[in-house]
């Protein structure tokens, strides 16, 4: 472990005590490129780069965004304050990474792309799409700490924001080829415009998840608030049986 304080730990590069004094002000100053060292080059400098990641998340959830200190997490991490700016150029930015981290580890697509598992749309919603909010909703109840956080930073922080438009308006164009599959062998309503169903689908899944699990706001049992879901995504797209006709053809 590195003793804390302003030495040169010459073994994996970390400059000790680098950074201005002034970096655990909610805004951080950011170097320039040409300052900032290239991060770990070694197993040791991706072992350390990691633990400041474990230590900041950690950080985040228990003291928000705001009032996380850089010190903090170098602290629970155990390493130098000056060791944090040879992988980051600030507070904001092992926030962004951590929050990038976390939108990724969750999964929503909530209507799986391929074909029902038979004609019945008991057989869809049971081994589809049931499982899929389940999974979905698992994680976020797991990381519902962390992710509090980051729904509050993506309402003020751009490039939070943008990295979470970013994620739905990709996951919203999945859903909506998946509303249009069904449409075409009649198993959606098909009154419904994809896109603009797709977009809903998914505002209601997020936010049902943060009301549920940040702002505590539903007192039920994880398996019926998910069953509950599960049949308000399936009526609102009128989900129905598929046509004899189709049985057996693949929806792509």
């Amino acid at each position: 472990m590195e003793h804390r304080g302003h030495a040169t730990n010459a073994s994996d590069g970390r400059r000790a005590g680098a950074g201005p004094a002034d970096s655990d002000s909610t805004t951080t100053a950011v170097r320039g490129d040409t300052e900032r060292p290239n991060g770990p080059r070694s197993r040791k400098g991706a072992l350390t780069r990691a633990r400041l990641v474990e230590a900041a998340k950690a950080v985040f959830e228990e003291n928000g965004f705001q009032e996380a200190r850089i010190s903090e997490i170098t602290e629970r991490a155990g390493w130098s304050y000056g060791s944090f700016y040879h992988y980051f150029n600030s507070k904001e930015e092992i926030f962004r990474e951590i929050a990038g981290a976390q939108e990724d580890g969750l999964d929503m697509r909530v209507i799986v792309k391929g074909e029902p598992v038979d004609d019945a749309i008991d057989g869809l919603v049971t081994d589809r799409l049931a499982p899929a909010l389940h999974r979905y909703l698992a994680d976020y109840r797991d990381e519902a700490r962390i992710m509090g956080v980051i729904e509050e930073v993506s309402r003020y922080d751009r490039q939070v924001g943008a990295m979470r438009v970013e994620r739905l308006e990709r996951f919203s164009g999945e859903l909506s080829d998946a509303i249009g599959r069904l449409q075409r062998h009649g198993m959606a309503d098909p009154g419904l415009d994809p896109g603009v169903a797709a977009r809903a689908l998914m505002a209601m899944v997020t936010r049902f998840a943060e009301t549920w699990f940040v702002q505590h706001q539903l007192d039920c049992s994880f398996d019926a608030g998910v069953a509950q879901l599960g049949k308000l995504c399936a009526n609102a797209l009128r989900l129905g049986p598929r046509p004899q006709r189709d049985a057996g053809r693949a929806l792509g």
